[in-house]
């Protein structure tokens, strides 16, 4: 696709998902929207948390600052990664909290299923040539549902309503898990952070090319 005919069509969409409320979460619960302009690259995590539900920018909160500092190892800064990467998720309104107190509630079957052609639809635009799902929902979406150990570090191509891409799977940067902090996970992530730095870098070149 083009382009400006991908401009175009992407900001169709956004503003057709600016309109969605179809899981009735509050009235004050509005998708969140990510503005990259012309990406090759979508990340996917599973949901906006309250204060991107509050700020309406995805990947704003503390777990974002763990993501966008990953990023940054990865050779992109995080004001760069917004215009160059599409941040999209499985859903996309905050859930709400989750009902122990720690953490975000994990969206629905109903909802994920109810969301989900909202990702379809930024797949077919975009046809990204890379794809980076972050956290357990957004990698079984796209992955095996085997361990996260047999997948971090790893890059595969997968197939989607867009087309193929290559997939780097990242785990979910929220501190409410204790996957990351384990080290032999360390290592896995260090891997996975490798692998994307090589993957932008080469997009990078493509482009300016």
């Amino acid at each position: 696709m083009h382009a400006q005919t991908r401009s175009l069509a992407l900001d169709a969409h956004r503003a057709a998902l600016a309109r969605c409320r179809r899981c009735r979460l509050g009235k004050v619960i509005r998708p969140v929207i990510s503005k990259a302009t012309n990406p090759q690259v979508m990340l996917i995590g599973q949901a906006p948390g309250k204060v991107e539900a509050e700020g309406g920018i995805p990947f704003s909160g503390r777990a974002g600052r763990t993501l966008f500092g990953w990023l940054e190892r990865a050779g992109v800064d995080e004001t760069t990664a917004r215009d160059i990467i599409y941040l999209s998720a499985i859903t996309r309104c905050f859930p709400g909290p989750h009902p122990s107190g720690r953490g975000d509630r994990v969206p629905t079957r109903e909802e994920q299923s109810s969301c989900g052609d909202w990702l379809d639809g930024e797949l077919r635009i975009i046809q990204p040539k890379l794809l980076i799902p972050v956290g357990r929902l957004a990698i079984e979406r796209f992955l095996p549902p085997v361990p996260l150990r047999e997948l971090i570090g790893t890059k595969r191509t997968v197939e989607h309503a867009g087309g193929s891409s290559l997939a780097i799977p990242l785990p979910h940067p929220s501190g409410a898990s204790s996957w990351i902090f384990q080290p032999e996970n360390k290592i896995l992530l260090d891997r996975a952070i490798d692998l994307l730095a090589a993957e932008l870098g080469r997009l990078d070149r493509v482009r300016l090319n």
